[in-house]
């Protein structure tokens, strides 16, 4: 079965250019070609892991639409934030269950082109709105009388449209610069969709300066944004040490923890992904990391800000209510 998996066709894959080197018409995505008794396993466990994302950050958006008590800047952003991960995830794990239904990997070059672009528009989106989260939480515990005033209707669709479109333009780039780049005989991705550290792997020539590009967009892009999520977190922990009373801080701390909860799970899988030096020892652990920040880390969401909020919890409530009295 693992050759059957394996056994691609390549040589009618390339263009040959002038220079001898190929361009991929097509690419194979190996994903978990290397464990093929379990494909099915795998793919029954994928499946549910979609349908809990898709249903869990469904019912989030649900409920601070319909929900009057919700209808406050955090969870105006937290129902984008939820919007975003079904979109996020939906970039990679339909791709992922149809490789691991069919026994195939292979993806257009095209294909491929879109799905990295995506997925790195999307990533940039929830950096930024991460840090928009951050400054959201902020501004009202630390200036709490001018929050109203502030976080306006306007300026949280201004800057929740800032988060989307700011990182168009760079990631475009990004996909242009990679693809553009020759490749060897070999069109294996040795990963479970098209990201940019798989990519360089295939790679001809010195790409050291398409190297430093890449890891000074990923500062840009993750590093800055965490920058500012800590700056703000170190105002709004040293404001709340400074609250008279125990269940002032305790109250303000709940509304920040589970933010911070993603902030680090999200953070700490993506840097280390996109930030640590280039290795061909460890790819295994990479296709591990990436599944944390691409698709455990949006199953969680929902769980961390339900669980861990009592008007999610309220609002769930009345809203399974409703849902039993029809």
């Amino acid at each position: 079965m693992q050759s059957k998996y394996l056994n691609l066709q390549r040589a009618n894959k390339f263009k040959i250019t002038e220079t001898n080197l190929t361009v991929p018409i097509e690419f194979v995505l190996l994903g978990f070609s290397d464990i093929p008794k379990l494909h099915w396993l795998l793919f029954g466990i994928f499946l549910f892991i979609y349908m809990i994302i898709l249903l869990g950050n469904g019912i989030i958006i649900l409920i601070t639409r319909v929900d009057p008590s919700l209808q406050t800047p955090m969870y105006f952003f937290i129902s984008n934030f939820s919007f975003l991960e079904i979109c996020y995830v939906s970039v990679t794990l339909p791709r992922m269950l149809m490789d691991l239904f069919t026994l195939k990997g292979n993806i257009s070059f095209l294909a491929c082109a879109t799905q990295m672009c995506l997925f790195l528009i999307l990533g940039a989106t929830e950096c930024f709105l991460l840090a928009v989260m951050a400054y959201d939480r902020y501004v009202a515990i630390c200036n709490p009388l001018h929050y109203p005033v502030v976080m306006s209707t306007k300026l949280c669709t201004q800057l929740v449209i800032a988060s989307w479109v700011i990182g168009i333009p760079i990631q475009v780039g990004q996909t242009y610069q990679i693809l553009s780049l020759p490749f060897c005989d070999s069109n294996q991705i040795n990963h479970f969709f098209c990201d940019i550290p798989p990519l360089l792997k295939l790679a001809c020539g010195n790409i050291f300066v398409n190297e430093i590009v890449v890891f000074i967009f990923a500062i840009l892009i993750v590093t800055v944004p965490f920058m500012l999520i800590l700056a703000s977190y170190s105002r709004i922990i040293s404001t709340i040490l400074k609250l008279p009373s125990n269940t002032g801080r305790t109250k303000a701390f709940s509304t920040c923890s589970s933010h911070l909860m993603v902030v680090f799970l999200f953070y700490g899988s993506a840097s280390v992904t996109y930030l640590k030096p280039k290795s061909n020892k460890h790819e295994g652990t990479d296709k591990l990391l990436s599944l944390f920040y691409t698709i455990l880390t949006p199953m969680f969401n929902p769980l961390i800000y339900s669980l861990r909020n009592k008007d999610v919890i309220g609002a769930l409530r009345k809203l399974f209510t409703r849902f039993l009295a029809l």
